[in-house]
């Protein structure tokens, strides 16, 4: 259950939020491997859409039971019977969850077990960082189900993996584990233990930053990315003149100047 009053009202999503600001978000449809379907969706809307107004400086996002998320809930899509009009509009309510998540200003890291497919991908790419673990895989099965990618596979996944293997995963259903799939960008951790203990020691971490880096780390990036690349060195230089000189970065550049700071050392 929630244990702030902000997050009542909650039912497909579980979230607590930890005292230095790390909100624990669970998706909470173990029976149906956390398919996604319009309530699920919703909740995602509202709570990435004011997480960083309600003073959420991390996220973890995670599944309950076995599996990450299955993707949509083909099961709710099959006896609505859309129209294709209505279909689009649930589409656009999908890109609007992930486009809060991406661009919302505060750090995402999904912590994937089992299965990671179809709408469930297309949400984890929508995520700043993945962690996976031993159990984890990944498939765009939208070519066996005789459906199509609507979540933004064909924009986040094919930047994660590149437009051939994107297709590819559709059309044949391919299966990605373990290191290959680190190694395509799928996910940037892969853990022997648990993904979720991962996730939170890194989202402490990320926490720790200020918050106004934290936005511009997770939010002006990906707007850069859709830009010219001189309309993203402008960019660039504006958020760079807001951020490098606001006045809580003082104290930390005060203890780099004086070597109090932590050291960047590399990894032993």
């Amino acid at each position: 259950m929630p244990l702030d009053a902000r997050f009542d009202g909650y039912t497909n999503l579980s979230i607590e939020l930890r005292d230095n600001g790390v909100a624990i978000v669970s998706l909470n449809r173990a029976a149906k491997r956390n398919a996604l379907d319009m309530a699920t969706i919703d909740e995602l809307v509202s709570f990435f859409g004011s997480a960083h107004r309600d003073g959420v400086r991390a996220v973890v996002l995670r599944g309950e039971g076995d599996h990450f998320c299955a993707g949509l809930d083909l099961i709710e899509h099959w006896k609505a019977d859309r129209t294709p009009d209505e279909f689009m509009h649930v589409c656009l309510r999908w890109h609007e969850a992930f486009n809060k998540m991406e661009y919302g200003g505060v750090p995402v890291i999904a912590a994937l077990k089992g299965a990671v497919v179809g709408g469930g991908l297309e949400l984890a790419s929508a995520a700043h960082i993945r962690v996976m673990d031993q159990t984890t895989y990944f498939a765009l099965p939208e070519g066996q189900r005789g459906i199509f990618t609507g979540g933004g596979a064909t924009i986040r996944v094919s930047d994660l993996v590149g437009k051939a293997r994107m297709i590819d995963m559709i059309l044949t259903g391919r299966v990605y584990q373990g290191q290959e799939a680190v190694d395509l960008g799928l996910a940037q951790y892969i853990t022997e233990g648990s993904s979720f203990d991962m996730a939170l020691e890194l989202a402490d971490k990320a926490a720790a930053n200020l918050p106004l880096t934290n936005f511009a780390i997770c939010s002006a990036v990906s707007h850069m990315q859709n830009m010219s690349a001189m309309d993203a060195a402008y960019a660039e230089s504006v958020v760079a003149g807001m951020v490098n000189t606001q006045p809580a970065a003082r104290e930390r550049l005060e203890a780099f100047a004086n070597k109090t700071g932590a050291r960047i050392r590399p990894n032993s």
